[in-house]
């Protein structure tokens, strides 16, 4: 599957208009979802060596507009994992104690382990997202920011943490779709936020602030956008680039310690 059309090439202006939501990459749901669940198996295989291994990790960021699929994808692609070994993070609005610190604080402490696979579902980029759609962050403080987390992210590769980024691109009719089914089934009011309304009615302005944020997409951490208003497809890309990620990461099983064929059970 040729993966490089979603991957944002960094040092270049971003425009989201780019990627079609809608794009299916030439599948259709058969054949996509018999070469996801082939892909799932390989993923649960290395996993297993990263795990066994213990001398990487990986870290998975998922980024969206309300409704985009994070934790569908969470629930489809990465449930392929076996849970020992992943760690799922959920950044929301940072609290009194989050916010006496600088804006990354509380994010490092989230960062996989080595041997782990860690998830973002929501990141360190809400604290670009939001302040500058609702004006908290000004063009010189968003560009400030944006380069601390170009710098966090080299140092996460340094210490042998693969950072691969996704942006679930979703249309505003898809979107509206979603969250409106969200308000006719009684069991997903749950979901439903009222300032999800709000956030539509910003759809450019948060458009924009993507567009910001996509920037930050490097050889060592890229952003790659998702078409997403095909579930199916959505998690064909994700689980492909994945295991593409993990097979460049290369995990092997450690030597034993000692001779397997001079010991038997009792």
């Amino acid at each position: 599957m040729n993966t490089e059309p979603y991957l944002v090439s960094p040092g270049t202006p971003v425009s989201l208009d780019h990627w079609d939501p809608g794009d299916k990459g030439g599948w259709n749901k058969g054949e996509g979802s018999a070469r996801l669940e082939l892909l799932l198996n390989d993923l649960a295989g290395l996993q297993e060596r990263l795990y066994a291994e213990g001398q990487q990790a990986l870290l998975i960021v998922l980024q969206a507009r309300d409704a985009g699929g994070k934790d569908g994808t969470v629930k489809k692609v990465i449930g392929a994992f076996n849970p020992s070994g992943v760690h799922i993070a959920n950044f929301k609005a940072p609290t009194s104690e989050e916010q006496a610190h600088d804006f990354l604080w509380r994010v490092h402490a989230r960062v996989p382990r080595l041997g782990m696979i860690g998830v973002f579902n929501r990141s360190h980029y809400e604290d670009v997202l939001v302040p500058r759609v609702l004006g908290g962050l000004d063009d010189a403080a968003t560009a400030r920011r944006l380069a601390h987390i170009r710098g966090f992210e080299a140092l996460l590769t340094d210490a042998r943490v693969r950072v691969v980024k996704f942006y679930l691109h979703v249309s505003a009719e898809e979107q509206r779709k979603r969250l409106q089914a969200r308000l006719d089934d009684p069991t997903k009011h749950w979901k439903f936020d009222p300032a999800d309304l709000q956030a539509r009615e910003a759809w450019d302005d948060y458009t924009q602030a993507y567009q910001d944020v996509l920037s930050t997409s490097s050889p060592e951490a890229p952003w790659y956008v998702i078409p997403a208003d095909h579930k199916w497809f959505r998690n064909l890309l994700i689980a492909e680039l994945l295991v593409q990620t993990l097979r460049h990461m290369n995990p092997q099983y450690p030597a034993p310690t000692f001779d397997p064929a001079g010991l038997r059970v009792p």
